[in-house]
């Protein structure tokens, strides 16, 4: 298994996949770096629908943003993993927002999305992250209830093409020592 830096450096967007079904114990293994993940107080906000149907991808594909280059991925892929989050819990004491920042869902659920990122890549899978798309109307599909939050749509299968690296700033571009 390649380090985390190996891991992180050749990661990709993946767009296109093969057609060829995820083993459950691949995908058990992509879920199970989530239960693991950290949140806010351990409050684990995270839901997940795992979406392998192809009618259900066909109604998400058609939440689409126009021209997102992520369209052909939601049916391309043999599984969409929709991440929702728990409203009020994450970022929350005794039901009252504690940080400047209110609900922390966001905060952990980019935490679960990059576990699931890391750990797919490190199974030989491609994911890409979703995040334009009708949100209210995925929702509804996906028969999410008011409690919760769809923040993306994650397309995960074999890759059929791996994108080369993007352009990286180099890290004296982002980095302030003992002042900004």
């Amino acid at each position: 298994m390649p380090d985390l830096i190996d891991l992180l450096k050749s990661r990709r967007s993946v767009r296109r996949f093969e057609e060829k079904d995820i083993p459950e114990n691949l995908l058990s293994e992509v879920l199970e770096s989530v239960q693991w993940s950290p949140s806010w107080a351990n409050t684990q906000c995270w839901e997940i629908v795992v979406v392998k149907d192809s009618a259900v991808k066909e109604k998400l594909q058609e939440t689409i943003a126009p021209k997102n280059p992520a369209t052909k991925a939601i049916t391309g892929a043999p599984v969409v993993l929709a991440l929702c989050g728990k409203l009020g819990t994450s970022g929350y004491y005794k039901d009252i927002a504690v940080t400047k920042f209110g609900d922390w869902y966001m905060f952990d659920l980019g935490i679960a999305c990059h576990s699931i990122c890391l750990s797919a890549h490190a199974q030989g899978l491609g994911t890409v992250i979703v995040g334009l798309f009708d949100h209210l109307k995925a929702k509804q599909i996906l028969g999410i209830d008011k409690a919760h939050e769809l923040v993306t749509l994650i397309p995960m299968g074999y890759p059929a093409k791996i994108p080369p690296a993007p352009k990286r700033k180099d890290i004296s571009d982002f980095i302030h020592y003992d002042s900004f």
